[in-house]
């Protein structure tokens, strides 16, 4: 069965210019047309395009959904597993938000009123980070819970990357490759290192403008700290590598840099899941990690080595990659796997 674009778009809700923009980029091509050059598209296409929707729908940008399905790294059951999960996290928070709904009901039934502000800053963060976190994750991360020692650490942190970006100080420089590190260090810390947590808490940031005036935190800060801790890691590469191979890296490093969070925080998941690092899933994600090092490393052994030694020999660089020795054992069996005789793709 074949249908034209107009057809899709009737029977799927999603726009027909919104398809020709997927043809435009190369993110869904038609497999055919017909006989008066329209757009045709088939069962495999249908299927893409639910792919395509669904991780849209999950917050994953249209420059990254390409990679992600041409690769390999995800198959149709994951991405319907996602999209299952995401449900189950709205419903709870529904639950939840029409439990404290009738608590509030019940209160003012009673005659009962809260301090204003209290009431509504406490609901206005309460119900923002119900948007992104059940109540069983919320009590296993730190940055949610009170703590004003870690609050001050934060505080003073910004404040420095502040004065860094007013006096013109440039994320190569190394007064701020060491604020970044620390940045790093904590955020790992205050995400329990749970990938999935750094996902959804640095959405909060890019997405609440709430969240950006509780932690003064804007998308422009955390894109300074982002480059500026990659500088400080290919500072380290530089020693290991030769000036060509060098130059590889750098022009490369930030290519598909916004794919690793979502990737190790799928390791993690899969790991989680009792996923055996053999199997089909875990190989295919051991084979978008390759895919990923490969990027900027290039597809030369020496340059690769060069880089597997550095990162054996420098702990610096398992910094802020929410790597733990368990999850990072669990990655080098599924890349193995992956590139064991018989099982490469």
């Amino acid at each position: 069965m074949l249908l034209q674009a107009g057809e899709l778009a009737r029977r799927t809700g999603v726009t027909v210019r919104t398809l020709h923009y997927y043809h435009s980029i190369g993110l869904l091509v038609p497999s055919s047309r017909s006989e008066a050059g329209y757009r045709l598209y088939n069962h495999d296409d249908i299927r893409r395009l639910h792919q395509i929707q669904a991780l849209k729908r999950l917050g994953v940008p249209l420059a990254e959904i390409d990679p992600l399905l041409s690769d390999g790294a995800l198959s149709l059951p994951q991405v319907l597993t996602q999209q299952i999960e995401a449900l189950d996290r709205q419903l709870t928070q529904m639950q939840q938000l029409r439990q404290r709904l009738g608590q509030l009901h019940q209160q003012l039934s009673r005659g009962g009123e809260p301090e204003l502000t209290d009431w509504l800053t406490t609901l206005e963060m309460m119900t923002m980070y119900d948007n992104y976190f059940t109540a069983e994750e919320l009590t296993q991360l730190p940055f949610y819970q009170a703590d004003a020692q870690r609050e001050a650490e934060w505080q003073q942190l910004v404040q420095k990357l502040l004065e860094l970006q007013e006096i013109g100080i440039a994320p190569q420089e190394p007064q701020a490759q060491a604020l970044a590190r620390r940045w790093m260090q904590m955020l790992e810390h205050d995400t329990a290192q749970n990938p999935a947590f750094l996902q959804r808490l640095t959405t909060m940031h890019l997405n609440e403008p709430a969240m950006q005036q509780q932690t003064g935190i804007t998308p422009a800060m955390l894109d300074y700290v982002t480059r500026a801790f990659a500088e400080s890691k290919l500072a380290i590469f530089r020693r290991y590598l030769d000036e060509q191979e060098y130059a590889f890296v750098r022009a490369h490093y930030f290519d598909r840099m916004q794919e690793w969070p979502a990737l190790i925080s799928r390791l993690r998941e899969a790991m989680m899941r009792g996923v055996a690092p053999e199997a089909e899933e875990a190989r295919a994600l051991g084979a978008h990690w390759l895919a990923l090092f490969r990027s900027y490393a290039s597809d030369n052994p020496q340059t690769q080595n060069k880089i597997r030694q550095a990162m054996q020999q420098e702990p610096q660089l398992m910094e802020g990659t929410w790597l733990t020795p368990d999850l990072l054992q669990y990655l080098q069996a599924a890349v193995t796997a992956h590139m064991a005789p018989g099982t490469e793709r």
